[in-house]
């Protein structure tokens, strides 16, 4: 089979050829039919000081299913969180990592919407917005962030505003609900907002804190990193929770089951569209890991081996 790799940080990543690997206790083996690209798996290979493997959310068929495994057979369709070489032709998925995709959706709208629609739907709850409260979600135009933005209104907030990098990624932004787009550069992020979704960190948390209004909450689920002055905190009542999807995942599998379900069903419904920004060939991992470094996309980057 081909997968992707690198050997020095910075890559350049390469397609080699491999054996198929063979599921292990409680694992599954996917023929992968789509593949999410995020930010967290291109810093990776950007930042780490030694080469690791390309993981992440893949969407596929089941063709072997290893020892103890019980929930999942030959021949059902899954999506799940895959920690070693996930950029294949097949992965291993560890069955508590994995859910079934439901009939009328495909590969790519498992990986458009699973697991960055847990993100944004945990930090969305993080965050304990009240109805008619208004909502700030930065990196708006991102995978996770297009579906903060729609799960946002769909939980009745009053109003919603999407942050971006890019003026060009405007209409995109307001075209999933939002009612202001504005930029990171921009001199004032308009009205303070109850609650801030923040994708990005670094030194744009002192901003997206002054965008709050007094007694708001902003959620962290950045890979960024940054610092918060505490007086600024303080000044106003603000609150600054750290959201991670991993906790949940491993510490609340009932609440995980819970979210998916959610997100199904608002799929299913219409009330949630993930937008895909581009497919792309598995020996163009590449270019869509530009895509995500340029902050070009427009929604989720998807490799279809």
């Amino acid at each position: 089979m081909r997968r992707v790799r690198y050997e020095s940080a910075g890559g350049p990543l390469f397609l080699e050829e491999t054996p198929v690997p063979q599921p292990g206790a409680g694992e599954l083996l996917v023929r992968c039919e789509a593949v999410g690209v995020t930010l967290p798996v291109v810093r990776k290979v950007t930042e780490a000081a030694e080469p690791v493997p390309l993981g992440g959310e893949i969407a596929g068929e089941v063709v072997a299913v290893g020892a103890g495994a019980t929930r999942f057979r030959t021949g059902d369709r899954v999506t799940g969180l895959c920690f070693g070489h996930g950029y294949a032709d097949f992965a291993l998925l560890h069955e508590t990592m994995t859910s079934p995709v439901p009939d009328g959706a495909t590969s790519v709208d498992a990986v458009a919407l699973v697991r960055s629609g847990l993100v944004a739907l945990g930090a969305l709850e993080a965050a304990r917005p009240v109805h008619g409260e208004a909502v700030l979600v930065t990196a708006a135009a991102s995978g996770v962030g297009q579906l903060a933005v729609q799960l946002a209104r769909a939980r009745g907030a009053g109003r919603v505003v999407g942050a971006v990098s890019d003026p060009a990624k405007a209409d995109f932004v307001r075209s999933l609900g939002a009612d202001d787009c504005i930029q990171y550069g921009d001199d004032s992020w308009g009205e303070p907002v109850d609650c801030v979704l923040d994708a990005v960190g670094g030194d744009l948390l002192t901003p997206a804190l002054a965008a709050l209004a007094p007694h708001g909450r902003l959620v962290s689920y950045s890979s960024g990193g940054g610092t918060i002055q505490a007086y600024d905190l303080l000044v106003g009542a603000k609150s600054v929770i750290g959201f991670q999807m991993a906790l949940i995942a491993r510490g609340r599998p009932e609440l995980y089951e819970q979210w998916r379900q959610e997100l199904w069903r608002l799929f299913a419904e219409g009330t949630l569209k993930p937008a895909v920004h581009g497919e792309f060939a598995l020996e163009d991992a590449a270019k869509a890991h530009e895509a995500i470094e340029r902050r070009a996309n427009r929604g989720k980057v998807v490799l279809r081996p």
